[in-house]
């Protein structure tokens, strides 16, 4: 049963005019030139055949197929491999974003991203806890979303929801809370110049003695830093905070 395919076919009618034309730039070329330069999968959702037009190469997404297997597969690979009660989630939550755009001035669409997490079993059976943010690419001529682009990435949060909203330009994140089913508006995450420095060179590999000699701080500074990251980010290791710092664009 194809149910994440059918849930966005029923919200994206097929409509024949769009309100661009489709850009003479092979942007396909563009985004792998992109994907070249991140960890993450990218994918282009054409909504109007619930189908992938694009996907990267990248193996966090594939799981042991090839890009044109994927592209074959198109959305039906959310059911074939994100867990029950995350597919639920996947559903309510792109229910919520349709909600959220439909609700927007047409002009403003193309200016949000929504992030969420869920869970995927691959083919050896282990869990691994993605993040998908998606971003309007092109609209119908009602203002539907007719293509995103996606990343894909491994997330650094514990459980799947986590559904936001971030706005081009916006220093305020909008959230939703899934359990109390109510929005809520938060400031985004803010790093002090050294809580960057620490974590541009935790991702070079340095130790923390070899980061407190860079810096010219002693090592009990950078553990300070590193704990006050740790509460800001709502992780408890290094690798973690480089992972959402990344996912949330702060370094």
């Amino acid at each position: 049963m194809n149910v994440f395919k059918n849930f966005i076919l029923r919200n994206t009618p097929v409509e024949n005019t769009p309100i661009f034309q489709t850009p003479a730039l092979n942007y396909a070329e563009v985004i792998d030139a992109l994907e070249r330069t991140t960890y993450g999968s990218i994918l282009i959702i054409d909504f109007q055949t619930s189908r992938f037009e694009y996907i990267s190469d990248s193996p966090i997404f594939l799981d042991g197929h090839s890009a044109a297997e994927i592209r074959e597969i198109g959305c039906e690979i959310y059911d074939k491999y994100v867990l029950k009660a995350d597919l639920n989630l996947l559903l309510k939550v792109n229910a919520l974003a349709f909600e959220y755009y439909d609700n927007l001035p047409v002009d403003e669409r193309k200016n949000q991203t929504i992030s969420y997490d869920f869970h995927i079993k691959n083919h050896s059976g282990t869990l691994l806890l993605l993040n998908q943010k998606l971003t309007p690419l092109l609209l119908t001529a009602s203002g539907k979303i007719w293509k995103a682009i996606c990343t894909v990435s491994l997330s650094a949060e514990r459980e799947a929801g986590n559904f936001q909203v971030y706005k081009k330009g916006s220093n305020r994140v909008l959230k939703y809370n899934l359990e109390g089913n109510f929005w809520k508006t938060d400031e985004k995450i803010k790093l002090t110049t050294r809580e960057k420095e620490i974590l541009q060179l935790s991702l070079s590999g340095y130790s923390i003695s070899e980061i407190a000699a860079a810096a010219f701080i002693s090592p009990d500074t950078v553990k300070f830093h590193r704990k006050t990251l740790f509460n800001k980010l709502e992780v408890n290791n290094i690798t973690a905070a480089i992972i959402s710092a990344n996912n949330n664009r702060l370094i």
